[in-house]
């Protein structure tokens, strides 16, 4: 039988969705909540991944060890995850327990917030903090981030920094966590073979006492001023380049295009940047991605090669970028579709695959659209639409930053 897509809203304004498949042999659940490192007052920096991790903390019906407990006892994996765009908190297990996966994900958006339980996950948030410092590559992006989003709320790292983490209260986690929280900024949204009327009345009974509008975001728009850095690490045992430049939003149709024009540039295998930079030797690695976010976005170019190599490697990278809108072929976007279409069509063949992807549709993009008719879009694109988009948004990199050996 054929994936059926079903939405209702709530009356306290919680939006219930689901990709029903019959056919399935497991179900998935989750909860995404429109907030993240964005939505952040720039001195509560990092709250929302650590409210993350206080969710699994326990309820005021549950201890941590209980909600861990509860998880396993019906065989779930249960996980979480925090972007600058959205928090989301999900299980995926057999559908004769979906029903009570859902009660324990909605159970753990009702944190207890004790004080013990905030006092030792800050030093576990402080050792994560620390552990990304020795990364070259994780410091050279937040860095990257952080010139290119320069004045800009995205420009918030998504763990925060020491001093932010250090200085945060237990009682501003609360505050944050009754003005984002709110059921008109989550949805609910499930996947696989799933009873929809009877996640609708469980979810329905279960977030009956859920209230608050909550705070909206706005999405600015955002360009970047052209900037360069140089950053030694002590760790580094090579160089580590970020080129960064503007591209569409999350929401602008544009996205597609956006996307196979990266994988044309800096795909792993048979990609503008592997033939003229790892295949010759020159760098180790060299990649090309673009990350569409709710009113802004950016195209990224990562490259890894010796020191004495950065200046030649960041000569050919720009004159790659230069010459892609003139360059692309049809065996170019053909291999791209197809690329993607794999990625895709993996990532949605298990129900946790297809939650997780629903939403983030809903919460980034607000509307619905299915995989098959995402892909559709993908499949109808042209050599033309790739030039046009070239020309609208060029691959002319506004911010460079490297990480290299102190």
């Amino acid at each position: 039988m054929p994936v059926t897509y079903r939405e209702t809203f709530l009356p306290n304004g919680l939006r219930v969705a689901a990709e029903v498949d019959p056919g399935a042999h497991t179900a998935a659940v989750g909860v995404f909540v429109r907030t993240g490192a964005r939505d952040e007052p720039t001195e509560l920096m990092g709250v929302s991944h650590f409210l993350e991790h206080m969710m699994f903390k326990g309820s005021a019906t549950r201890t941590a060890t209980e909600v861990n407990d509860s998880f396993n006892a019906i065989g779930a994996d249960a996980n979480a995850f925090t972007s600058s765009e959205m928090t989301a908190y999900h299980a995926h297990a057999l559908p004769e327990h979906i029903g009570r996966s859902t009660c324990l994900v909605l159970d753990l958006l009702r944190p207890a917030l004790r004080q013990a339980d905030f006092d030792e996950e800050k030093g576990v948030i402080l050792e994560e903090i620390a552990m990304y410092d020795d990364n070259p590559f994780w410091v050279v992006y937040e860095r990257a981030i952080e010139a290119y989003y320069r004045g800009h709320p995205l420009a918030h790292r998504v763990l925060g920094t020491r001093e932010s983490i250090t200085a945060l209260t237990r009682e501003q986690m609360h505050g944050y966590f009754t003005s984002r929280y709110s059921p008109g900024s989550s949805a609910l949204v499930a996947a696989g073979q799933v009873d929809f009327d009877g996640l609708v009345e469980l979810a329905a009974r279960e977030t009956s006492a859920w209230a608050g509008a909550g705070q909206r975001r706005v999405a600015t728009p955002h360009r970047p001023e052209p900037s360069r850095f140089r950053h030694p690490m002590e760790k580094a045992m090579r160089a580590y380049m970020l080129l960064m430049w503007p591209s569409v939003s999350g929401t602008d149709p544009a996205r597609y295009a956006a996307s196979l024009c990266a994988q044309i540039m800096g795909d792993s295998g048979g990609s503008r940047l592997h033939w003229s930079l790892v295949e010759p030797g020159i760098a180790e690695e060299a990649d090309a991605g673009f990350d569409a976010r709710d009113g802004s976005g950016e195209c990224i170019v990562s490259v890894a090669c010796e020191v004495d190599a950065l200046e030649r490697a960041e000569e050919i990278v720009r004159r790659e970028c230069a010459g892609l809108p003139g360059s692309i072929t049809e065996d170019d976007l053909a291999r791209a579709k197809a690329k993607i279409a794999t990625g895709v069509a993996l990532g949605g063949e298990r129900p946790a695959g297809r939650m997780r992807r629903l939403g983030g549709v809903l919460t980034v993009r607000g509307s619905y659209m299915s995989l098959e008719d995402e892909m559709a879009m993908i499949e109808a694109l042209t050599v033309r639409d790739l030039r046009e988009h070239l020309e609208a948004y060029p691959y002319e990199p506004a911010v460079v930053g490297c990480a290299v050996p102190a």
